[in-house]
C-alpha cells in the first residue's frame, strides 16, 4: 500500500470519527477544489461555468449536466487533452483491451444503454483509491469479530457475478486489479453472469465461495437455487448489487445462505456512493460525494420524501469531472439520525425515474406509476423468484415471471395478474391489458436485470 493510499484511508476513519462537522467541512472543500479542477482543464466546464463566482462551496449554483449533454461534449468535457472520443471508442471496442490503462492511465468503462444513451467514463488512480478506501467503511457494519475469523479461515474465497462481455466497471475493474496483482484465481474469481444457471451453480459448487458479490437479481435466483437443494454454498458474506430489490427479498437472502448481508450504492459514474448499515439504510459518503434528492425541476426534495431524481457529485475523478449530474434514480433521504449511530446521511432507493410507465387514461390524460408500486405488489406475491414487466404498447404490458422452487405456475400467475389489474384499476388504468409471457425475464446486456420496462426504454420488448 502506497503513502497516499494509507493517507486516505487514515482520513476516512478519522472523518467519520469527526462526525457531521467534518464530513461537511471536507465535503466543501472539496467540491469548491474540483469545480476549480474543472474549470481549468475542460472547456466544457470553462463554458458552463461562465459567470459564476470565482469560488463555489454551494453545489445548488451549478448548472445541471447528464449523460447525454456530457457525451455529446466529450472531447471538451474531459480535462486530458489528448484524450479524444474517437480514441475511447476504438478502446471500448475492443473485448481484448478490458482491464488494460486506458492511454496507460485510466480505467476505461461504460454503462449498457439500457435506459439511454451509453456512456464512456475514464476512472483516474485518484477515483480508484478513494473507492477502495471508502470501501472499508461498510465491511465493519456488516460483519462481527467471528464472521472476519471464518472468512480468514476459509482463505476468503470470492466469487463475483459480473457481466463479462463488455467494458462494464465491475469487470474491467476485476480485470485490470489482475492484472496489476496475484490474487487473481487465488481469493476470487469472476463468473459470468450469462452463465446458464445450471452450469453457475455447479461452479460455485466447486468453488465455494465465503463472500458471494453479484448483481441483486442473480444473487435472488441463486437464493432459489439455494432453496431447492441444487446450490450448496456456505457464505459468510452476501453483497448484492447493482440493483434494488425489497426488504423482503433481503430477509429471503439471508436467511437462505445464513449470511451477512452488505450492499453498496454506486454507479460507473461514481461507484462509491453509500453502503448499507444493519438498520437497512445505506449511508452516504458525504466527504466524498454530494447527493441531491431533486424533483423533475431539479428543485430539493425534503427529507422522507422520496425524490423525482438525484444529482450527484463526484469529488475524487480529476479527469472526467461528474459535477450535478442527474443519475435517474429516486431515492429517500432519511429525515433524522439512523439508529446505528452513523454520522453519514442515510438513504433509500427507490428506483430510477426512467422506469415510470405512463398510460392514457381511461378518462382522458394520463397516468403514470412508479416501479415501486409494481414491485411491491409482485413483491407480496409467494411462488416469484424474478419478474419484469415490459410495456409492448401504450396500453398493454407483457409479465414475465420466474417461479420459486415448488411453485404452481397454474396458482401464482392469476394471483400476479389480479394484483396487478388492481392496481392498474387505482391509477385510472383499468383499460390496460396484462398477459403472461412465454419468456423467462431478459438480461440487458449489462448482465442486468431490469423489472419494469416502460415503452420508451431500448430494451427489446418483445419476445427474444
Amino acid at each position: 500500500m502506497s503513502e497516499s493510499e494509507r493517507s486516505l484511508k487514515h482520513d476516512v476513519r478519522q472523518a467519520k470519527k469527526e462526525g457531521t462537522a467534518g464530513l461537511r467541512r471536507r465535503q466543501l472543500a472539496r467540491l469548491a477544489e474540483m469545480v476549480a479542477h474543472a474549470r481549468a482543464h475542460s472547456p466544457y466546464y470553462r463554458e458552463l461555468y461562465r459567470g459564476l463566482p470565482d469560488q463555489v462551496t454551494d453545489p445548488t449554483v451549478l448548472p445541471v449536466t447528464n449523460k447525454v449533454k456530457l457525451m455529446d461534449r466529450f472531447d471538451d468535457w474531459v480535462t486530458d487533452r489528448a484524450v479524444t472520443l474517437k480514441q475511447a471508442e476504438a478502446f471500448a471496442a475492443s473485448p481484448d483491451l478490458i482491464g488494460r490503462r486506458f492511454h496507460d492511465k485510466y480505467l476505461l468503462a461504460t454503462t449498457s444503454g439500457t435506459t439511454g444513451r451509453r456512456g464512456i467514463f475514464l476512472l483516474d488512480d485518484r477515483n480508484m483509491a478513494v473507492h477502495m478506501a471508502l470501501s472499508s467503511r461498510g465491511a465493519p457494519t456488516w460483519l462481527s469479530t467471528g464472521d472476519v475469523m471464518r472468512t480468514v479461515l476459509h482463505g476468503a474465497r470470492t466469487a463475483l457475478l459480473m457481466a463479462t462481455n463488455g467494458h462494464f466497471l465491475g469487470y474491467t475493474g476485476a480485470m485490470r486489479a489482475g492484472e496489476e496483482s496475484s490474487w487473481r484465481g487465488k481469493v476470487m474469481r469472476v463468473l459470468s453472469v450469462h452463465t446458464p444457471l445450471p452450469e453457475l451453480v455447479e461452479q460455485l459448487n466447486r468453488y465455494r465461495p465465503v463472500v458471494l458479490i453479484g448483481y441483486a437479481s442473480v444473487v435472488a435466483m441463486l437464493a432459489g437455487e439455494q432453496e431447492a437443494g441444487r446450490l450448496r454454498i456456505n457464505p459468510v458474506l452476501v453483497q448484492p448489487a447493482g440493483e434494488s430489490l425489497s426488504a423482503k427479498e433481503f430477509e429471503r437472502i439471508a436467511t437462505t445462505f445464513q449470511a451477512a448481508i452488505g450492499t453498496v450504492y454506486g454507479a460507473t459514474e461514481c461507484p462509491f456512493m453509500a453502503s448499507s448499515c444493519r438498520q437497512g439504510w445505506l449511508h452516504v459518503n458525504s466527504d466524498w460525494v454530494v447527493l441531491e434528492p431533486v424533483d423533475a425541476d431539479h428543485r430539493p426534495t425534503p427529507p422522507g420524501e422520496v425524490s423525482h431524481t438525484v444529482l450527484i457529485s463526484n469529488l475524487a475523478n480529476r479527469v472526467q469531472p461528474i459535477l450535478r449530474y442527474d443519475l435517474g434514480d429516486g431515492i429517500l433521504m432519511r429525515p433524522d439520525p439512523c439508529p446505528c449511530g452513523s454520522p453519514l446521511p442515510a438513504i433509500k432507493v427507490r428506483g430510477r425515474a426512467g422506469d415510470i410507465v405512463s398510460f392514457p387514461a381511461s378518462d382522458g390524460g394520463q397516468v403514470s406509476v412508479p416501479p415501486l408500486a409494481f414491485g411491491t405488489l409482485v413483491d407480496r406475491t409467494p411462488g416469484i423468484e424474478l419478474f419484469q414487466i415490459v410495456q409492448t404498447t401504450p396500453i398493454s404490458l407483457r409479465v414475465r415471471l420466474r417461479y420459486s422452487h415448488g411453485a404452481d405456475p397454474v396458482q401464482v400467475w392469476p394471483a400476479v395478474r389480479d394484483q396487478i389489474r388492481r392496481l392498474l384499476a387505482d391509477y385510472r388504468a383499468e383499460h390496460v391489458s396484462v398477459e403472461l409471457a412465454e419468456e423467462p425475464p431478459q438480461q440487458s446486456p449489462g448482465g442486468k436485470y431490469r423489472t419494469i420496462i416502460p415503452l420508451s426504454g431500448d430494451q427489446p420488448v418483445q419476445p427474444q
